[in-house]
């Protein structure tokens, strides 16, 4: 109210929180107005409360809503984990989400800041592998001007930028022990010191860590403090590979394909039988990531509506071959190893992997038709 009489601006529907007599915190909107005399004159101002409780339940419910349709999964581990979000996104404490790669960890990390109190805040990502240890340190914490050659004006870090939002450590397994002291420190009581600076800073981003990694054998090699891992690991989190769920395939797979008829405005409609078999056969080591590559390569080569076995990526269509065997194939299985083992480099790991078999059975197989690697 003293705002809009010194700068003469009405406010309109801000958000605030109050605490009521029973000590709830009770949603309201906040409007003033100027109020003026017949000369137009400003005689005083007027405040508005208004209680959204209702309005931001209903929101609540409609975020939900919105999660569940971008999660995609009939899975009962999933569902779970689905029908945890709410009680973790509202609780603020740290939460580590542990899947491997191209399973749905950002997704999850992002629902949960969208249906937490946080979700009008700014929601930032950081990849702490994709940066050398005092890159990524200047860009977590930032720094002053004058902090290194090339530092010529102050520049705040994700931290910083982060607060009162969400704050997402990506293969945080891979941060270097040196950062992770500092990161404690941060997680402790929210205070950090830009590169350069002898001032303290405070910031009030939540924490949300992510990892394809075995956090417990990383932590028995000594890359990963476990102390620090007490800290972020309030909440675990576990996305089950794709591997481990193939109900899912056929819901993911009409998910891709509305997405895509959209981009792509392609008369495609559906999926045979024969190709979800083919996909439901294949391992999917890339997890959701390699079946929506699948389905896009799909949408590139089928001119129909329907996508056709033939129309999936051939690594695919043969790692189902091996496991149906080879009378209705056109090609041999000496022939599917040896584009394989060429599409691989000769890595024998990578090619058992694609193929859906163990190492040792392709090893012998190799020898078995004098296979050249």
């Amino acid at each position: 109210l003293k705002d809009t009489l010194k700068k003469h601006d009405p406010v309109i529907n801000a958000r605030v929180t109050i605490i009521n007599r029973e000590g709830c915190e009770i949603p309201i909107s906040v409007s003033t107005t100027l109020l003026r005399n017949g000369k137009d004159n400003i005689i005083g101002a007027v405040e508005f409360f208004n209680d959204i409780s209702e309005i931001e339940h209903l929101k609540k419910h409609l975020d939900f809503s919105k999660v569940r349709e971008d999660i995609v999964s009939v899975n009962p581990s999933m569902q779970k984990l689905i029908q945890l979000l709410p009680d973790v996104a509202e609780s603020e404490c740290n939460v580590l989400i542990q899947g491997p790669s191209g399973s749905g960890n950002e997704l999850f990390a992002q629902a949960i800041h969208n249906l937490s109190p946080r979700k009008y805040g700014p929601y930032i990502k950081i990849n702490c592998a994709a940066l050398p240890a005092t890159l990524l340190e200047s860009e977590l914490f930032g720094y002053v001007k004058g902090a290194f050659t090339d530092a010529k004006r102050d520049k705040p870090g994700q931290f910083c930028l982060a607060n009162g939002g969400t704050l997402l450590l990506d293969e945080i397994s891979e941060m270097d022990v040196s950062l992770q002291v500092k990161l404690l420190r941060v997680l402790n009581n929210g205070e950090y010191q830009p590169l350069g600076s002898t001032q303290t800073m405070r910031t009030d981003a939540r924490i949300i860590a992510s990892t394809n990694a075995d956090m417990q054998q990383v932590i028995a090699e000594g890359r990963f403090r476990e102390d620090l891992y007490f800290r972020i690991n309030v909440v675990n989190l576990e996305i089950p590979p794709l591997s481990d769920r193939p109900e899912d395939i056929p819901l993911l797979v009409e998910h891709f394909i509305k997405v895509l008829k959209k981009r792509t405005r392609k008369p495609i409609e559906k999926v045979s039988p024969e190709a979800i078999h083919v996909l439901r056969k294949y391992e999917f080591p890339g997890n959701v990531r390699e079946l929506q590559n699948a389905i896009e390569h799909a949408f590139v080569m089928c001119h129909g509506r329907s996508i056709e076995p033939e129309h999936l990526p051939g690594k695919i269509v043969n790692a189902a071959a091996l496991k149906n065997g080879y009378n209705n194939h056109p090609k041999s299985e000496k022939k599917i190893i040896e584009e394989a083992l060429i599409r691989n480099n000769g890595n024998r790991n990578r090619v058992a992997r694609e193929l859906g078999m163990h190492r040792s059975t392709l090893w012998r197989k190799i020898r078995t038709y004098n296979i050249t690697t």
